[in-house]
């Protein structure tokens, strides 16, 4: 008997977490599968939300906590680790819950991407460009004039992205967005799965958002970035929006501004940054036409009745 898995996706604070754990709770044969590019590191709590150490007890948990801050995760590594946690979820006659707000890791997970090589090298000299000041904002420059195309769709503050970007171009002499036509075609998934989609109104949505942002400053973020940063901190882990920001303001350095920005000035930032990278996963999301997109005007967990019935239709 062949299982049916459940992708379910939607911008950051629209409550996927919380409404796949209380249907995981309800269905003892359903194990979460974290597709979030940041959540796989080990301490990045606070500002990934991850799901509290009591609330993974409760229910079976995978791709986190899978990785040290010092480790430079790959989506390429992601696509291979989920699948298989998804082909042992399957083997044990269980289903998989895939909940996630990173676009590109549920498609790498779902469908049949395939990504072009990588060059350390290159990479590393990139990585330094990028360090200095005004680093990334030439690097974003020059991706604009060479990809134009690819540089729409990614942030002009993301050096991890910008990096990659232009590494690929420069070994493969072609344009990065050209090995993307996979992300494009919404075809048959590689294993069985529905994808169900939380829609919220916008306004719902940023004040959700405004809400997230002052529970991690009071549930102690500023001590959790001082904490990692004082270890390895890989280029990919300092991306995390919330994380940068602190950093600027704990070293005294804003690459943008020129000084160090305060506190009240870096939570503001990440606020913006986190409405921001919403519109963009709505963006993503909404070209997927496999997507069955659910609405609600307040509470998210109202949503179970018929995200169940959809998962058994």
């Amino acid at each position: 008997m062949s299982v049916t898995h459940l992708a379910l996706v939607g911008p950051t604070a629209s409550g996927k977490s919380a409404l796949a754990l209380a249907v995981a709770e309800a269905h003892p044969d359903v194990e979460i599968v974290s597709v979030d590019s940041m959540q796989v590191y080990r301490g990045l709590d606070i500002g990934t939300a991850k799901p509290t150490a009591e609330e993974q007890a409760r229910v079976p948990h995978h791709l986190i906590d899978v990785a040290e801050p010092g480790d430079d995760w790959s989506v390429v590594r992601f696509q291979a680790e989920a699948r298989a946690a998804v082909a042992r979820i399957e083997a044990r006659g269980h289903r998989a819950l895939l909940v996630g707000g990173t676009g590109l890791y549920v498609q790498a997970v779902v469908d049949d991407l395939r990504f072009p090589g990588e060059d350390l090298e290159v990479r590393a000299e990139l990585d330094a460009r990028t360090a200095e000041p005004g680093g990334i904002a030439a690097a974003y420059a020059e991706l604009v004039a060479a990809d134009p195309v690819a540089a729409a769709k990614i942030d002009e503050h993301n050096q991890r992205r910008i990096v990659r970007a232009l590494e690929v171009i420069r070994i493969t002499g072609k344009p990065f967005s050209s090995f993307g036509p996979g992300m494009q075609h919404y075809g048959p998934t590689v294993f069985p799965v529905r994808m169900v989609g939380i829609w919220l109104p916008r306004a719902v949505l940023a004040t959700r958002i405004a809400a997230r942002v002052a529970a991690m400053e009071a549930a102690g973020f500023l001590d959790e970035v001082r904490r990692v940063a004082a270890g390895p901190f890989s280029r990919n882990a300092r991306q995390a929006i919330g994380y940068r920001e602190l950093l600027d303001h704990l070293e005294g350095t804003d690459h943008l501004a020129g000084a160090a920005p305060s506190l009240s000035a870096a939570l503001d930032l990440v606020t913006r940054r986190t409405r921001s990278f919403a519109r963009r996963q709505r963006m993503w999301f909404r070209k997927d036409p496999r997507i069955t997109w659910m609405a609600t005007t307040e509470n998210p967990d109202a949503l179970r009745p018929s995200l169940l019935a959809t998962w058994a239709a």
